[in-house]
């Protein structure tokens, strides 16, 4: 076995791709204690601080506004307006998302369903949650789903969350992002 010892390895001047290996090459392993600096980026992970208690509409589809980022690698989460990932340039590929929304109902609120869904370009890609005929929740309680979902997305395509909760009496209700992080949202692109 031979050893190369480099500080850098780049295309030469008109190449945009670099090859390691060639047909016989299966594996390319980093040395321990090695990484890839920009492995799993972008990547961020929001999350509502406190409760938004706006009187949301019972059965309307709510974008959640989140409003504090424990970190987001590339500032393509919009906190202040738009409450949404924004893929960078050079940066379309394969995306994986995860998020939960908690609500809570006014104490007359007989809740039958609550549902996150995920909404990529403003149109629902992946929706999760709980429906009954009748009431399934009792008024005023907590109520808490998850989603997750892999997105192929290009450069500037957009993804969101929202939520919908359904009660017999038409009650509003609030989102709630007290700790321990009830209502939080991440991604991060897992490749091309």
């Amino acid at each position: 076995m031979s050893k190369i010892l480099v500080d850098t390895i780049d295309t030469r001047s008109g190449t945009t791709t670099l090859t390691l290996g060639s047909s016989n090459a299966g594996t390319i392993a980093l040395g321990s204690g090695d990484v890839q600096s920009n492995f799993l980026y972008p990547a961020f992970s929001v999350k509502l601080n406190g409760t938004n208690s706006s009187g949301h509409s019972h059965n309307s589809i709510t974008k959640v506004p989140f409003n504090t980022e424990d970190f987001d690698t590339d500032s393509a989460f919009d906190i202040s307006s738009n409450y949404r990932f924004t893929v960078p340039s050079g940066k379309a590929g394969k995306y994986f998302f995860y998020g939960q929304v908690s609500t809570k109902g006014a104490s007359n609120a007989e809740r039958r369903s609550h549902y996150t869904w995920l909404y990529k370009n403003d149109s629902a890609v992946a929706k999760r949650g709980l429906f009954g005929t009748t009431q399934i929740f009792e008024g005023g309680q907590e109520t808490i789903t998850d989603i997750s979902r892999t997105l192929d997305l290009s450069v500037g395509d957009y993804v969101d969350l929202r939520v919908q909760v359904y009660d017999n009496n038409s009650g509003n209700y609030d989102i709630i992002g007290d700790a321990p992080n009830c209502t939080y949202f991440s991604g991060f692109r897992i490749g091309t």
